[in-house]
């Protein structure tokens, strides 16, 4: 079954099928490492990755580009008030970028390309295009893409064009240039600003160049798939198509594919109206990284998502059910047989399962589907007809699941201390959750040793010392459940 994705270029959804042996080449915007990335970029890294997983899971190869900008105004600006060298500045924020990724559970591009790496492909991507007329230099010693020469400038966006007069200012910057419309590819040095000694001049590059010159280096001039968030398609990915395709005369991508702003709480996020969050500010309030993965997904990827702190914590306890219920898969003792009507049922689930994310990235749908076997399951084995010839395919489409949404392996307590020990070097250890620095050094083993040895003490009619470890994980953010097949557990 193919994937079939909305294409942005075409307006449409459009089968997703590789160009070259099944392999699927597809270019990421990645972040600018001047500051900690926040669940807004989050949100789109996320759904890129259950792209990603999504296709392996269909047995496409995968070659993944992302690329770090590590030179620009904001990084420029922030290191000189830093007083650190840009280098010193980006490393510590691409570093922090990277952590927060793996505390997600998205996984890491083949391909990993850092701006100030790639300024040789740049500056050879931009002689081609003035070697054609289609860039020039203005008297500061900048140089710009002259729009007026790329005919179809606006086909991602749709954007209408014809309205805007020269003197407008539509791409900002601070060069002069001959048409509104025109952006910057290549900087003039400023005082005290880094720069590099090229055949183009000194100065630095213009934001759009970066994705460019190492998309095509990497994947070649046509490939199958470029990703970003929707505040990129313009002028970024417009800009792109642009430079690309008027040095290579063929498309940039065949394929592009936009993530959705969220809101929080119903507004936009942002600094001024206190809602403004990074992953660690969530960390540190005590909420899971797995349970902010569950609910950044928990909307499709067309579609506005609103962020609450009430969705963060149902997210936390639908993950809680499934993975209580995958112990119970586990740990139960089912009778001999089969019940062909579950059985059925964890065939058809599979199905629907494969049909939402085969649609457009469907997660809500394919996240419904699971649920719903979950439920049924679990009401089977409180009345016994849950049957060992069912597990094992239950246990399977649960792997399934899991290798889209990579929540059932609790990591959240090794995520916790690893942000408690940031928090700490940085100085804000004050703004931890007061509960959150106890219960991060109960892993999953020592619960569940603590759980047993409660079931051992009731088992002895030992109610004080059952009581005790009852009221020690309590204190410890940990509630336990006492049920039919047994004892299960659940963080707060």
């Amino acid at each position: 079954m193919a994937i079939d994705l909305f294409n942005t270029l075409g307006g449409r959804v459009e089968a997703l099928v590789p160009q070259h042996d099944n392999e699927l080449r597809m270019y990421c915007c990645g972040p600018t490492v001047y500051d900690y990335g926040h669940i807004g970029n989050f949100r789109t890294f996320l759904h890129v990755d259950v792209l990603r997983r999504f296709a392996a899971l269909k047995g496409m190869k995968l070659k993944h580009v992302m690329n770090v900008t590590d030179v620009d105004d904001k990084i420029i600006r922030n290191a000189a008030a830093a007083n650190m060298p840009i280098a010193e500045y980006t490393a510590k924020f691409e570093r922090a970028f990277f952590e927060d990724m793996d505390a997600l559970g998205v996984q890491r591009p083949e391909i990993i390309a850092r701006a100030t790496e790639n300024i040789g492909d740049m500056v050879t991507l931009i002689e081609k295009l003035a070697s054609e007329d289609i860039a020039y230099k203005t008297e500061d010693g900048s140089w710009y893409f002259r729009i007026a020469r790329f005919p179809d400038y606006g086909k991602l966006s749709k954007k209408d064009f014809d309205g805007i007069e020269d003197g407008a200012r539509v791409d900002v910057d601070e060069y002069e240039k001959d048409a509104a419309r025109d952006f910057a590819l290549w900087k003039a040095v400023k005082p005290n600003e880094h720069s590099w000694d090229t055949s183009l001049g000194i100065g630095r590059p213009g934001w759009h160049i970066e994705c460019s010159a190492m998309a095509m280096k990497h994947l070649g001039p046509t490939f199958d798939l470029h990703a970003g968030g929707e505040d990129l398609t313009f002028p970024h990915h417009e800009n792109e198509i642009a430079q690309s395709e008027a040095a290579s005369h063929v498309p940039l991508a065949r394929h592009w594919f936009h993530v959705r702003f969220l809101l929080v709480e119903g507004k936009k996020m942002s600094k001024s109206e206190g809602n403004f969050y990074t992953l660690r500010d969530l960390l540190l309030k005590g909420y899971r990284a797995s349970a902010i993965r569950f609910l950044l997904l928990s909307v499709p990827y067309r579609h506005q998502m609103n962020f609450t702190f009430e969705g963060l914590t149902e997210s936390a306890n639908a993950i809680d059910r499934l993975r209580t219920f995958a112990r119970r898969l586990d740990k139960g003792e089912f009778a001999v047989g089969e019940n062909a009507g579950l059985a059925a049922l964890t065939t058809e689930k599979l199905r629907l399962f494969d049909a939402a994310l085969s649609n457009d990235l469907n997660t809500a749908e394919a996240r419904a589907a699971i649920f719903d076997l979950v439920r049924a399951a679990n009401s089977a084995a409180d009345t016994g007809t849950l049957l060992a010839g069912n597990v094992a395919s239950i246990r399977d489409l649960l792997a399934r699941f899991d290798s889209i949404f990579d929540v059932l392996t609790d990591r959240d307590q090794q995520v916790t201390r690893d942000a408690l020990a940031w928090a700490e070097a940085e100085g804000r250890l004050g703004e931890a959750a007061p509960d959150l620095v106890a219960s991060s050094s109960f892993s999953e083993d020592d619960i569940q040793k603590l759980v047993d040895e409660r079931t051992l003490a009731k088992k002895q009619r030992n109610f004080a010392r059952a009581d005790a470890i009852r009221k020690e994980l309590a204190e410890k953010g940990i509630l336990i459940e006492d049920g039919k097949d047994g004892v299960s557990w659940k963080r707060k």
